[in-house]
This record gives structure tokens, sequence and C-alpha cells, in this order.
């Protein structure tokens, strides 16, 4: 960490805070920026801000058990690294870093298909469990392609991003005409002849995804995906109740909650307004994640006592990649490990299942 006391970093906040004084303006609003007028992406920490915890005394609380599983997968804590687009906008070692910040620290490591690094690379270095993102293209075979190459790279489950069959309007890209500089492309797609991000005025990505991802996903897609890998699918970018429960329905092992960090359709609810919806209809059908927002360890429990398995964290990843590599990332995850331990203590849990809705009203 060159030129940041991380002894002075003590939370997540400062880590954001100190990479955004190292970012470029342009990596650092398209890392930051949302959807419009960001009002989403506002809510998303102010929800979770807004629950309040109604914590237990004398509860003889000994040594906390932070471990849990996803999809049958032991995880040292319920705190994951979401798949967010282009670390290497953050730091030289990328994805590679977050990867193994994700396996320092012993839990799941999602890899974005708008990767600056080949999937097979990332994977090669990255522990047990993995996941890969997808979002469907026009063209099925590039999925297709996608989805074989990912299998045979180790993924064990895919991740498929249904929120985004458009990109929501972010105004700082627009205005900083944000395309990936010189050396970087889309490394997973580049063989396929889709790594590289067209030169237009306006956002260099929003017209990708314009010209790239199919914009007329239907619940076809999903029977589609479940019928062409032997991977579980998870379904990420939920929001309504009715439609986790069609989700798991079809097939799906699991749901995110998540609105895409704010940055698709302005106004949509805050992730923690969705989440016990979304639990409550889902029920035992699948196991249900959530993003968006969590930024202390306490959110993590409150995520958990609503009824989530694991949240999974994606700014907070790529500040710690900025400010000190891999190291960041895992520094950051275990300053998340220590609030929700200490979260846990306080409240009176010792271990997972003893969090639940109760702590959440008096």
């Amino acid at each position: 960490m060159q030129g940041v006391d991380s002894e002075a970093l003590l939370n997540v906040a400062d880590y954001g805070r100190a990479a955004r004084g190292m970012l470029a303006k342009e990596v650092c609003d398209y890392y930051e920026g949302g959807a419009l007028d960001e009002i989403t992406l506002r809510e998303n920490t102010a929800g979770w801000e807004r629950l309040k915890l109604y914590y237990h005394v004398l509860a003889g609380v000994g040594q906390r058990e932070l471990r849990t599983t996803i999809l049958g997968q032991s995880i040292s804590m319920p705190i994951a690294v979401a798949p967010t687009a282009f670390h290497k906008l953050a730091c030289g070692e990328g994805e590679v870093g977050a990867a193994k910040a994700a396996k320092a620290s012993g839990t799941l490591f999602i890899l974005s298909s708008l990767s600056n690094t080949a999937m097979e690379a990332v994977f090669a270095g990255a522990a047990s469990p993995r996941w890969f993102q997808l979002y469907i293209y026009k063209d099925r075979e590039i999925t297709r392609a996608l989805v074989q190459r990912a299998e045979a790279a180790g993924a064990e489950a895919i991740v498929l991003t249904v929120d985004a069959p458009g990109l929501g309007t972010r105004e700082r890209d627009m205005r900083n005409r944000f395309t990936l500089p010189e050396g970087l492309c889309v490394e997973n797609l580049s063989p396929l002849g889709k790594g590289k991000m067209p030169e237009v005025c306006g956002s260099g990505l929003a017209a990708y995804v314009r010209d790239n991802f199919k914009s007329d996903l239907s619940f076809d897609d999903l029977d589609w995906l479940c019928g062409c890998t032997k991977l579980p699918v998870v379904v990420k970018g939920v929001c309504r109740a009715d439609d986790g429960r069609r989700i798991a329905d079809h097939g799906a092992k699991a749901i995110v909650v998540s609105n895409h960090g704010g940055r698709q359709l302005d106004t949509a609810p805050a992730t923690c307004e969705v989440l016990p919806l979304v639990v409550d209809t889902v029920g035992d059908r699948c196991e249900v994640y959530v993003d968006g927002g969590i930024r202390r360890g306490s959110d993590v429990l409150k995520a958990i006592a609503i009824g989530a398995r694991a949240v999974l964290i994606g700014r907070p990843i790529l500040w710690g990649l900025c400010v000190g590599g891999e190291n960041g990332a895992a520094r950051v995850l275990e300053i998340l490990r220590r609030e929700l331990d200490e979260a846990m203590l306080l409240c009176g849990c010792t271990k997972l299942s003893d969090i639940d809705a109760s702590l959440l009203r008096p």
C-alpha cells in the first residue's frame, strides 16, 4: 500500500475515500456512479442504516461461529465477492488479485464476464467456491461458448444477471465518454470478437451493451441456460417476490436480490426493502443472497436477520484493490468479518442461526 497508511484505514468507508484520491476521475465515476439521479444508489446504503438492531443481553455468548455454506459448499463467513467488471482499472493485479483475496479469506469469488483478465487465468489462482457471472448475448453461440469455457476452467456455478437487458443511463459515464483505456479489453470475449468497446460520443460501455446484450430476455433464456450447463444456475438482479418465485420454479438454485448497485433503474427500491418479500415468497425453494450498499458488518447481520444466506460485496472490493491490490481487498473482507463478529457478540448471537428477524423489532 505504497503512499497509504493502512493502519489508518479502519473501515470500508476509509478505503473508499483513499481509493477516490487515487483513481482517475473517469474510473472513479465509473466505479462509484449510478443511474440517472442516483437515488437507488444512495438508498441502498441508507436502507441498511435505517434498520435498527434490538439486541439481546445476558446471552452468554462465547466464541462466535461465522462459517456457513452456499449451494452446499463451505465458506468461512456469509460475506462473498460480487461480480464487478474491469478490475484492472483499479490495479494491475486486477481480477487475479480479487480472487486471491477471496481465497485468503476463505470465501466465494464470482468473476464477471466483463473482466479484464481471462477466466482461465483467474480461476487458476482462485479457491473453491468460484462462480462465473454471465450476460446473455444476442448471439446465443457466444453465450454457450462462455458457459463451456467457464465449466472447463473450473467454475462451480453460473450467475445469470437478468437486470441488464440494456444499460441504465449513467450520466457520469456519458460526460466522461467512458471506455477502456488502450491495453485493456473485455478479455473473456476477445476470442469471440467482442472484446472491444465501440468509439462513440458518450459511454462506450452503453454502446457495447446495446450492440451485444440480448434485450428481450425472457424465462425461455433461463430455461435454455439451465438446459445447456451441468452447473447450478444462480439468478442475479431480482427485485420482485413474484419474479423470485417463478425463477425458482424454472430451476434456479439461488437468487441474488440486487438492483445492480443502483446502476440500472433509478428509483428502484433498496435491496433491504425487497429482500424480506423474496425470502418469504421463495421459502425453501432456493437460497437467497443480497447485494447493494452493504458497508458494515452490522449490515451483514441485518441481511441475515431478514433471511439472506449470504451477502455479496462489490464496490468495497474495488476500493481495496485500488488502495492495496490483493492485500487491500483481503483487508476489506477481514474488516467486514471482524465487524460481523462484533455485531454478533453485542446482539447476543453465538452462531448464524441465532440471527433472526426478532433482532429487527422491539
